[in-house]
């Protein structure tokens, strides 16, 4: 078992809705309570000397910005999407800076943090920008999306619901700017960086230029991980465990596992927003990461330490990968 009590350099990747209210509430009070709530844990854990670095989702906030954008197409051309992950990492990260830092004073601690707005390399001949397939935003009647076909958008009849817009979701290649956050973490910062999965970015010439697409968060968290050379990677949800047959009554938690184990058992929980957590948690390990938990944001701390939540690691250490949902003798291991 590793030692959960050795200092490391920790990425966190907290979901988007676990930036807003319960309720998917995405008022500025609601996202501002939240998030308060999202970095008890983290405190704790840079109170207690670890690097921290956190990536963020950005669902809820960059659905509003294109609600804006719909009803005022009329009126100005739409901010393209690459613009619209921008503004909400660089907002989403000066208020996790804000609650962060007051939770850090109570705690005694004066650990300053920061926000990189961060680029993600994409490829422009990947699949996913020939076919674009991932939906975005609301839907929307079939002429109130005339005008946002005519400025080059993708939407797709979505049957009763209506209209819904699509648009690439390409594999994350590297982090272009993990240099700079490398610096600020090595000065003792606390970093947020990569937010919504970064800024997609692709090679344009000599430089690079930004593209309408999103890329899954926690795929750039494994290669964010990798290139600050994070020792451990926790995949923050909504559930305690990975389960394989969730909601029915044969239902089992995953404990602790290994990469090839958990891509074999894959197929037996539904893709949903599962399957890119497990497939960046298993390929965080496989780059030389100690471990990835996948758990739930009010067990951060243990998670961190590998002793709550589905821990990845190399070696399993013996343990079995499953629990029952009634527990397998490892009390906290199972979810309640």
């Amino acid at each position: 078992m590793d030692e959960p009590t050795k200092l490391s350099r920790i990425l966190i990747a907290l979901g988007g809705n676990a930036l807003t209210g319960s309720d998917g509430d995405a008022s500025v009070d609601a996202q501002q309570a939240a998030v308060a709530r999202a970095v008890v844990g983290v405190a704790e854990l840079v109170a207690a000397g670890h690097e921290v670095v956190l990536t963020h989702g950005n669902g809820p906030q960059v659905g509003n910005l294109l609600v804006k954008n719909e009803l005022a197409a009329h009126a100005v051309p739409p901010v393209p999407l690459d613009w619209c992950v921008a503004q909400t990492q660089a907002t989403i990260g000066f208020t996790i800076q804000n609650a962060l830092e007051s939770q850090l004073r109570r705690l005694g601690s004066d650990r300053r943090t920061a926000t990189a707005v961060t680029r993600t390399v994409v490829d422009i001949d990947d699949p996913g920008f020939a076919k674009p397939s991932k939906p975005i935003g609301r839907h929307l009647p079939r002429e109130q999306t005339e005008r946002l076909i005519a400025l080059g958008q993708t939407w797709q009849d979505r049957g009763a619901k209506g209209w819904r817009r699509v648009v690439a979701s390409p594999e994350p290649l590297t982090v272009l700017d993990a240099g700079t956050v490398r610096t600020l973490l090595d000065a003792g910062y606390v970093v947020i960086a990569a937010g919504g999965g970064g800024i997609p970015v692709v090679a344009d010439g000599g430089g690079w230029r930004g593209v309408e697409a999103v890329i899954d968060k926690d795929l750039t968290a494994a290669i964010l991980g990798r290139e600050l050379g994070a020792d451990v990677l926790v995949i923050a949800t909504d559930v305690d465990h990975v389960m394989v047959n969730f909601g029915e009554p044969d239902e089992e938690a995953i404990t602790r596992t290994t990469p090839a184990r958990l891509r074999d058992l894959a197929a037996e929980f539904s893709a949903g927003s599962m399957g890119p957590k497990a497939e960046a948690a298993a390929r965080f390990v496989d780059a030389g990461g100690i471990r990835a938990v996948i758990s739930s944001l009010d067990h951060i701390v243990d998670a961190a330490a590998g002793t709550f939540g589905t821990v990845v690691a190399a070696h399993s250490d013996g343990h079995s990968d499953r629990a029952d949902r009634h527990g397998d003798g490892d009390g906290d291991q199972t979810r309640p």
